[in-house]
């Protein structure tokens, strides 16, 4: 099996997974077991789901890819479908026919579909071998498994080992049920002819999520407190560090909402901890007031926006790129912040550690934009490099403190930063207020200097920050004619599309943002050199091309947009794109 842009480049593994079904029906479960097990064989696992928002019943899906090469976003087609609904017969325009369906009629019912359809007593496998009806999904796993001829003692190690911590019962119950499973795949392997991964693919993997990395991003860099309140696609970064607040020392509150969630934090960053915040963009609507504060006192925080699909409620457990030129301009009066995209998952763990050093150093609010597709996906990496991860809080040491007999909060500076020192400490008083300040931070209406001296102050920093930003990562030939550009959580898809379209004979490559504001004119040289550039967003209105276009005159009008709350495919990308080079404009 081979999936993806079949006729532009092949390789020996790549194949999809899709587990559809109602909510409540374990998808998680597979896809999570399913995805572990091949990234512990050595093979590049991207796995992401699908669902509506409904604590049960819906349509869903979890779909793993797996390849022996790297992968980076999901697939049009689908290879092995285990459809537990009726419904999930929506999935048959994705197979191939060389794809399996996996079902058991008794069930649900489900049509002919182009794939080989396999009929399997899911439910009566599981109660014969001591089991119950819930463990329908450890079968469809172990079907899965069976007929790509996974090694079975593997996977039976991994049950004893993910179930027997708590309940050795529970443990042994789905090995018996896992091994009928397997075996009743292992007797249909001589007809239905499949993938063999019985091999490892490389050294072991880790699996990790996006809300995960943010998470792990944010204990490397010393982060002591996040307040936050519970709002998808955000809320995995507040539970994943709620689980490792005893172990890491950090404080995680659940507040009362995000007005609340927002001020909290940057109490506690004033008070001298690396705080953060994390919601959607309609929690992240309710912390605008907060976040001018931030810029007032000139305060650092670290806020993490996952974007889903809106205005309102919008489609809360979809995915979209809606909320650039929000996150931008997001706040009552002009102040400097910083705006971050990361690419992937394992960039969301070096991009939140980075976050927490450019706040610190310029004592500004940072944003980091994610959105559901980074969120709730997964994948496989060899490693994460803590080690890497370079704390730097730009404080006043002891020493400096001792010497300030005249220390100023505001300090006016060529550079907008003053230096920062900690409430309580024994030399010098520090002060803040929401009110326009003079540099002790005391109240003033001194509107012949010092208001327009401190606007200017804090407004100097975006000098700084524009030598600090980075420009696009760049992908394939340096003299391409053509160039994709896209920012955030686009760049797998985008990465695989240059590959296909460079493989049939398109000299095309990827002009990639993660860091968007503040926006250097600069970064954009490489427009003067092609002769067509094309802008992908996961939005209608085209955000980052509207931003480029007022930031350097260039009018970007041909665009890739997708808005129905569904992450681009590299298939998507290359015809939309071919597309493009015939007619000309926007698509």
């Amino acid at each position: 099996m081979s999936v993806g842009l079949q006729g532009s480049f092949m390789s020996n593994v790549d194949l999809t997974i899709k587990i559809a079904g109602e909510a409540g029906q374990g998808l998680q479960a597979i896809g999570g077991l399913l995805s572990r097990l091949f990234a512990r064989k050595g093979y590049h696992v991207f796995a992401n789901q699908v669902v509506q928002s409904r604590v049960r019943g819906g349509h869903n899906w979890f779909a793993i890819r797996i390849a022996d090469h790297p992968v980076h976003s999901p697939s049009l087609k689908t290879d092995i479908l285990v459809a537990l609904d009726t419904e999930s017969s929506c999935h048959l325009k994705e197979l191939g026919k060389d794809s399996i369906v996996i079902f058991d009629s008794r069930q649900a019912a489900f049509p002919a579909g182009a794939g080989r359809m396999l009929d399997v007593p899911m439910a009566e496998l599981a109660s014969k071998a001591g089991g119950n009806k819930l463990m329908v999904n450890t079968v469809a796993a172990s079907l899965v498994l069976g007929l790509l001829n996974f090694d079975s003692g593997e996977f039976f190690a991994f049950l004893v080992q993910s179930f027997g911590k708590k309940d050795k019962e529970t443990g042994e119950t789905n090995v018996k049920v896992a091994r009928a499973g397997y075996d009743f795949a292992r007797k249909l392997t001589p007809a239905v002819k499949t993938t063999d991964v019985s091999r490892p693919a490389g050294k072991p993997k880790m699996l990790v999520g996006g809300s995960e990395a943010v998470a792990l991003g944010a204990l490397t860099a010393g982060c002591q407190f996040i307040s936050a309140y519970p709002m998808s696609p955000s809320t995995g970064i507040m539970t994943y560090l709620a689980s490792k607040a005893e172990l890491c020392h950090i404080v995680v509150e659940q507040s009362e909402d995000e007005v609340a969630s927002i001020n909290m934090a940057v109490g506690a960053s004033f008070a001298g901890v690396r705080a953060m915040t994390a919601s959607s963009g309609g929690g992240f609507a309710l912390m605008i007031e907060g976040l001018s504060l931030a810029g007032m006192v000139e305060t650092p925080i670290v806020v993490v926006l996952a974007q889903r699909p809106a205005p309102a409620t919008g489609l809360p457990t979809r995915t979209a790129q809606e909320d650039l030129l929000f996150a931008i301009h997001a706040g009552h009066g002009e102040f400097p912040r910083v705006v971050m995209a990361p690419a992937d998952i394992e960039g969301c763990f070096y991009a939140t550690a980075r976050a927490f050093n450019l706040a610190d150093k310029y004592r500004i609010p940072v944003i980091i934009l994610t959105d559901q597709l980074l969120a709730d996906s997964f994948a496989a990496i060899d490693a994460l490099h803590p080690e890497k991860i370079r704390i730097q809080r730009y404080l006043m040491a002891e020493g400096e403190l001792g010497q300030a007999k005249d220390y100023k909060s505001f300090l006016l500076t060529p550079s907008g930063v003053s230096p920062r020192a900690l409430p309580g400490n024994p030399y010098c008083f520090v002060a803040a207020d929401s009110d326009e300040h003079d540099e002790y931070g005391r109240i003033t209406e001194d509107l012949d200097e010092m208001r327009p001296r401190m606007v200017e102050k804090r407004n100097r920093k975006m000098k700084g920050l524009l030598r600090e930003l980075k420009g696009p990562s760049w992908y394939g030939p340096r003299n391409a004619k053509e160039v994709l550009v896209g920012w955030g959580s686009t760049y797998g898809a985008l990465k695989e599309a240059v590959d296909a379209l460079q493989a049939d004979g398109v000299s095309v490559a990827l002009a990639h943002f993660e860091d968007l504001w503040p926006m250097d004119k600069r970064h954009f040289d490489f427009l003067k050199k092609v002769r067509l550039a094309v802008v992908a967003e996961n939005n209608f209105t085209g955000q980052l091309a509207n931003l480029i276009t007022r930031t350097t005159g260039v009018v970007m009008d041909r665009r890739i947009s997708k808005y129905n709350g569904l992450p681009f495919t590299a298939r998507e990308v290359v015809d939309a794109y071919k597309d493009l080079r015939k007619k000309g404009g926007r698509r």
